[in-house]
């Protein structure tokens, strides 16, 4: 990933928890895999790594996606709303697995309505 000018993050709409919504997208098939939040620091620090890493809401700390399954999320694009209060990466999903369930996508049940 090209490194981004992080000046951009003291504009971002963080929430009352200061969180921002971030939607995870395919790279190579634009297939949305899942949706997270990041704070601050882990925004910073998945632009300094290329990794993709969020905040945990659950476990309330950081959370490197694939620490422990593998599966991480190498960002390669990085896009942010109008209102500046949603992020979308597109990433390259090693292991082919996002979603903790085994599933590539979180995103695996419903269907055409």
């Amino acid at each position: 990933m090209e490194k981004l000018d992080t000046s951009f993050i003291d504009d971002v709409k963080f929430d009352d928890k200061g969180l921002v919504p971030v939607i995870v997208q395919d790279i190579n098939d634009n297939e949305i895999l899942m949706l997270a939040y990041m704070n601050k620091d882990t925004l910073k620090q998945t632009i300094e790594t290329g990794k993709a890493t969020y905040w945990s809401r659950s476990r309330q700390k950081v959370w490197i996606k694939g620490e422990t399954s593998g599966h991480f999320q190498i960002v390669k694009e990085m896009y942010y709303d109008c209102d500046v209060d949603t992020i979308l990466i597109k990433i390259e999903q090693v292991g082919g697995i996002a979603c903790h369930t085994g599933n590539r996508s979180c995103f695996y049940r419903g269907g055409s309505l």
